[in-house]
């Protein structure tokens, strides 16, 4: 039995990670699962996993296997959807079945509003260990170091064991004016 290697970068990475929509919002939303439930289905779907910048990127294959439906199906709900302005496609790769789905910010939205659109895309990627071609090896690999980082609300970096901080060479004339060590001729004052 095969497992899904998903992890949803919004609601694990970040403590009280949210998406917000509009009321009309709903209203449409409430008429999209009449006219199309899968369309609505796999848009709940990308707006759970929406990552900071309004997009995710997953192939057909594994939105197929997250709806328990088939790949045909995902693609008439990709295709409402584009069709019907909630979200946007942009093909990654040359097959066109692995894309990044980019939520209309009118519609739902993470973080900020103001910042949505500064670049066309930064996205949450959602793969399936069945797609990779090292998969027998998943887990097995040796961790990424990973720096820090700062949640909202907290005011100082994670602490614990890390790495010395890199040597850097002074410049000239502004060599560091340190005590003597012990053992030496000269005296400090």
């Amino acid at each position: 039995m095969s497992r899904l290697a998903l992890r949803n970068p919004t609601t694990t990475d970040r403590p009280g990670a949210w998406v917000q929509t509009e009321r009309k919002t709903h209203e449409q939303w409430a008429a999209l699962m009449r006219r199309s439930p899968r369309a609505a289905e796999l848009m709940h779907l990308l707006v759970a996993r929406v990552g900071p910048h309004n997009a995710v990127v997953a192939s057909q294959k594994t939105l197929a296997k997250l709806m328990q439906r088939h790949v045909n199906t995902v693609a008439a709900a990709i295709k409402d959807l584009h069709a019907g302005n909630w979200i946007e496609v942009r093909q990654v790769g040359d097959r066109g079945t692995v894309n990044a789905y980019i939520i209309n910010d009118r519609v739902a939205w993470s973080g900020p509003r103001d910042g949505l659109r500064y670049s066309l895309f930064s996205a949450a990627v959602v793969v399936s260990d069945e797609e990779q071609p090292d998969r027998a090896e998943l887990g097995l690999q040796t961790p990424l170091k990973q720096l820090p980082r700062m949640f909202p609300g907290e005011r100082q970096l994670p602490s614990g064991p890390g790495e010395e901080p890199p040597s850097q060479p002074c410049l000239d004339g502004l060599e560091p004016d340190l005590p003597a060590r012990s053992g030496h001729s000269e005296h400090i004052e």
